[in-house]
């Protein structure tokens, strides 16, 4: 993403790329375009005649959760939404990333700039002076269930508004009110309805995934690449990517991985030089199936998430002409849920056969002729080679398996079973990001075995991309000839995994 400026509203789409960009690129601007500023406004109005007209309406003029049949009297409606991001904000454990409070800040801003959530105009606009001004709210990890919305971490941000907790601002922890007097910025404080609107919504787990996602979908072409590094390095077949064998089974996904490493390989003189070997082992020959099935797992997310981040997501919502407060469960994160445990699925299966293709480059008995562990032959013994950075895949591959359990699948009743199902949406959005961490130093793993192999064949003899992204790695990351650091390898490797993507794998 390049753009410097990024307007939202109902006129504009909002895109997991573009949530990246916002959450990693501080000097990109948010604004709200003026058909959202104009739907702000109408929604607001209605907000306004409610109270004024003394309406019964969930969140405006009552309590919340099992106290929604309490009416609340005009003048303590104000501090009903005061009371209700301080009570809310009851989160714990580690802190999330300055990079996913930005992108729920994002995806926060763009369902209230739909128009239906009955938020003053300034209000929506102080949310995004904070996230264009880098004001990052600190918001504990764990304490949302999914439902109604994320109502802990959502409100930890939500303090902010008031001048309240504590931000991230200039590369320290500071005080919420220290922050905006430095920025010379006054709280907007929440009227009524505006608690309600900012903290009842799935906007966390949402931005989290639209991250996850992102990661994800360039880590299936490293991992394509990584099987053509690995069956050069081998000396292995290509006949297993034929676009006819996949035509007869045309599963998008396998189609796309099959075409991917053919064209990656294109030009070796490794692969097929062994004219006795009649297939490869599974790990090789059943890659495009493998990616293929993640691939097209991913494009379900993608969907699911696409259709959250520009949905309106709290509750009640505000309709005009005419004008309504309509309780539904917009808020509710069932499919994100779904979505996001079908997400670290697919990517622990990414890491799992990339794991099994290491430990083949490492194993003398399946590498066609390489030394074991990959040290130069007379060396092994006194040197260790790449003997565990297989063992640091395996374990991160092991779990990946704990952490592919379903959250989704669980429901706790909360609020004296009020709110009787809930999705577990942001659990599932905290374990797919460690999946997707986990897989990419499973493949920077993969990487330094291939790369590693390829040294002792000809690297000359590697095809066009192949050979590209073989020298690239080796521009950060020299062959191993002597035992020496490996963790600084692997982080090395990770870190070209994007330029990679972008000038190689493009």
């Amino acid at each position: 993403m390049k753009n410097s400026l990024v307007e939202i509203g109902p006129d504009h789409h909002l895109t997991p790329d573009v949530v990246w960009g916002v959450a990693h690129r501080p000097g990109i601007k948010v604004v709200l375009s003026k058909k959202a500023k104009r739907k702000i406004v109408e929604s607001r109005k209605v907000v306004e005649r409610i109270v004024e007209k003394r309406k019964v309406v969930y969140g405006v003029t009552t309590g919340f959760g099992s106290f929604k049949d309490k009416f609340i009297d005009k003048e303590n409606v104000k501090e009903l939404q005061r009371n209700l991001i301080r009570s809310h904000s009851s989160g714990v454990g580690d802190l999330l990333s300055p990079e996913m409070v930005r992108a729920a800040m994002l995806v926060r801003a763009n369902s209230l700039a739909q128009g239906f959530s009955g938020v003053r105009l300034e209000f929506l606009e102080f949310l995004l002076l904070l996230l264009n001004k880098n004001i990052v709210p600190l918001v504990p990890s764990q304490g949302s269930v999914g439902s109604s919305g994320d109502l802990a971490p959502l409100s930890h941000i939500g303090l902010v508004m008031m001048g309240e907790g504590e931000v991230w601002y200039r590369g320290r922890k500071m005080n919420a009110g220290a922050a905006l007097k430095k920025e010379k910025l006054s709280p907007v404080g929440f009227l009524e309805k505006e608690g309600l609107a900012f903290n009842n919504g799935t906007s966390v787990m949402t931005g989290i995934a639209a991250l996850a996602l992102h990661k994800a979908e360039n880590l299936l072409k490293i991992a394509d690449m990584g099987v053509a590094l690995t069956l050069e390095a081998v000396c292995g077949l290509s006949y297993a990517f034929d676009s006819r064998v996949h035509a007869v089974r045309p599963h998008p996904g396998q189609i796309e991985s099959a075409r991917n490493i053919k064209r990656y390989i294109q030009g070796s003189k490794l692969v097929n030089s062994m004219k006795k070997r009649v297939q490869d082992s599974y790990s090789l020959r059943c890659s495009p199936q493998v990616h293929g099935a993640v691939r097209d797992a991913l494009a379900y997310v993608r969907g699911v998430v696409e259709r959250e981040l520009n949905s309106v997501t709290d509750n009640p919502l505000i309709f005009t002409n005419p004008d309504g407060a309509v309780s539904g469960g917009n808020f509710h994160g069932e499919p994100i849920a779904i979505a996001l445990d079908t997400l670290g699925i697919a990517v622990a299966e990414l890491a799992d056969v990339s794991e099994r293709r290491t430990a083949k480059l490492i194993d003398p008995a399946m590498n066609a002729g390489l030394p074991i562990f990959l040290i130069p032959e007379g060396k092994g013994g006194l040197h260790n080679g790449l003997m565990i950075p297989q063992y640091v895949a395996a374990s991160l591959v092991s779990e990946n398996k704990v952490l592919a359990h379903p959250a989704s699948v669980d429901s706790i009743p909360t609020s004296v079973n009020q709110e009787d199902h809930v999705s577990m949406g942001t659990i599932a959005a905290r374990k797919a990001w460690s999946i997707v961490n986990n897989a990419e130093n499973v493949l920077a793993i993969e990487y330094l075995n291939a790369t590693q192999a390829i040294d002792f064949r000809d690297p000359k003899k590697l095809g066009k991309r192949t050979k590209k992204t073989y020298a690239y790695v080796r521009k950060h990351v020299k062959k191993v000839n002597n035992d020496r650091i490996l963790a600084k390898d692997i982080q090395a490797i990770r870190n070209t995994f994007g330029a990679i993507s972008e000038s190689i794998l493009s």
